[in-house]
């Protein structure tokens, strides 16, 4: 990833994690116990009131991409 991207994106990330503190709180959270076999649902309700919803069930293929991504975090 370009250098400059990353440093605006920490920049962004530090600014989300301001205007809304318990969100990253409930990721670490569940990132603690989310495992094989988890549902995950996410809803989004529009301005206009609109419902979206969908989930997902947990594969090993899942927890995969999730290892690999933290540690390109923390590199």
């Amino acid at each position: 990833m370009n250098p400059m991207a990353m440093i605006q994106m920490k920049s962004l990330f530090s600014k989300f994690k301001r205007n809304h503190p318990k969100v990253p709180q409930f990721f670490a959270a569940a990132s603690r116990c989310v495992n094989v076999g988890s549902v995950i649902e996410i809803q989004v309700t529009t301005a206009e009131g609109k419902t979206l919803c969908t989930n997902m069930r947990v594969t090993e293929d899942d927890m995969e991409m999730v290892r690999q991504l933290a540690g390109q975090a923390k590199a």
